[in-house]
């Protein structure tokens, strides 16, 4: 869900290319998961799977798209979600129940025979779960990517290591990255294309995010983005009722977040929740180092393993120079 900050943010969004994003990014895996799993289905709404049934979307989405990003000149690093908070089991709770909720209604329109319904619902009811993460982090060592676990919640680990300069930016869909001080947030580099939207294809491009000039515009320091995020609602607290991120702005330009939490929710208390973006759990013990990655490694996983097309696989790994019985690709980077 994250934090609807969009209407406040719009204007300073600029739209860039994957050549122009060369460098390192940390990746938010769960979120990068989210969008594979949501998009990459067949037309009825079923994920990509192998012959036991396994869903295979996520690896799809994060083979073929790691391909695009490394033939580019990008290095992503994925960070994934350690042990969620205490202030985020509410909101665990009602996402579980909109995805269960949207499983039994993409079941009612296949039964109906309601193509374009079940698709939709078939989106909202995606999950990841153990043995997909599993898969994903094998999938990215064999590729020589770096993961990064981390404490707790992945935005808030990638926003730290581009505060510590260790990454370019931090790639999430989510606004909650720049609550958490990540410098630079680049959204939609994960499922930037063609795609289909609404019934008609447009083209999605990634667009950057710089949070300095953020707040310069709209005259508002960091701590007020937060208070701003806490009125409206985050992942830690449903917001109050009746403020959008416009109106909130105004409440906390004119010094009166305070007054208004105390006269709109007087049971409610904010600083947990400010403490926690300000100061989240968050660690300092990672390597980040780039490998070759073995080509055999990746060609049996995938198709011996997964049935994935090994033509396509074969393809994929030439763009970036490997060939049939190459194991390792010298000075790749």
């Amino acid at each position: 869900m994250g934090v609807a900050l969009r209407d406040i943010i719009k204007d300073y969004r600029e739209e860039t290319d994957l050549e122009e994003m060369r460098g390192v990014v940390a990746v938010d895996a769960f979120n990068a998961l989210y969008q594979f799993l949501s998009i990459i289905r067949q037309p009825d709404g079923t994920p990509l799977m192998d012959r036991e049934g396994r869903v295979t979307s996520h690896l799809s989405g994060l083979f073929f798209r790691n391909v695009n990003f490394l033939e580019k000149g990008l290095r992503p690093v994925y960070v994934f979600d350690g042990a969620p908070p205490q202030l985020k089991s509410t909101t665990i709770e009602k996402r579980r129940e909109v995805r269960d909720a949207a499983g039994e209604a993409w079941k009612e329109a296949l039964a109906r025979g309601d193509q374009e319904e079940a698709y939709k619902q078939a989106r909202a009811s995606s999950r990841i779960d153990a043995g997909m993460i599993a898969s994903a982090k094998r999938l990215l060592s064999l590729m020589g990517i770096p993961c990064v676990q981390a404490p707790s919640e992945g935005e808030a680990q990638a926003a730290f290591m581009a505060g510590r300069g260790d990454v370019a930016a931090v790639a999430s869909q989510d606004y909650d990255a720049l609550l958490f001080g990540a410098p630079h947030l680049v959204r939609n580099l994960t499922i930037s294309g063609r795609r289909k939207m609404r019934g008609r294809t447009v083209t999605v491009r990634p667009e950057r995010i710089d949070l300095q000039q953020v707040l310069d515009g709209l005259v508002i320091t960091r701590e007020n983005l937060i208070e701003i995020g806490i009125l409206v609602g985050t992942d830690f607290n449903p917001g109050i009722r009746g403020i959008g991120a416009k109106t909130a702005l105004k409440i906390v330009q004119k010094g009166k977040f305070v007054e208004t939490v105390q006269e709109k929710a007087p049971e409610f208390d904010p600083e947990p929740i400010r403490n926690f973006f300000l100061d989240p759990p968050v660690t300092e013990d990672y390597h980040l180092s780039w490998g070759s990655p073995t080509r055999d490694g990746v060609v049996e996983m995938l198709c011996e393993e997964y049935a994935f097309s090994e033509g396509r696989v074969e393809s994929a790994l030439e763009r970036l120079g490997m060939k049939a019985g190459q194991k390792t690709l010298d000075a790749w980077f």
